[in-house]
């Protein structure tokens, strides 16, 4: 299994839009860099749902459901499907993140402007016990 990181304004489609619609397909990614790693996921990968710019906060658990698929007009680009898991009981916010040294090397930090990143398993174990309080 993989980790990622799956960021979108939650003004535009947030973790209750998520959780409303029971699912969604991870379309509208315009960055090639970010296109790959949605090609790299496998269905049962996991993903923080990541609220960016207003709250800064990854604030759920997502799984991958299916497999790339073709996004657009012109098919140069990817989206996956995605459903909810769980919530996180507390956000983990840009801040904390950001205060642990042991995420130097955390890809979202690393290239702040992806939408999709990879998480480290040792990444993941800790932004999940961070979530516990």
């Amino acid at each position: 299994m993989a980790y990622w990181v799956l960021r979108s304004e939650p003004d535009a489609y947030s973790w209750d839009d998520l959780v409303r619609d029971g699912a969604t397909e991870w379309n509208g990614v315009r960055n090639y860099t970010a296109r790959n790693f949605l090609k790299e996921m496998a269905v049962g990968d996991e993903a923080l749902f990541y609220h960016s710019n207003t709250e800064k906060a990854a604030v759920g658990i997502m799984a991958v459901t299916r497999t790339w698929q073709p996004d657009g007009d012109d098919g140069k680009w990817a989206s996956v499907a995605v459903k909810p898991v769980r919530p996180l009981a507390h956000p983990v916010t840009l801040a904390a993140i950001k205060a642990e040294p042991k995420f130097a090397e955390l890809m979202m930090l690393k290239q702040s402007r992806l939408s999709v990143s990879k998480v480290e398993p040792d990444e993941w174990a800790l932004l999940l016990k961070m979530a516990e309080g």
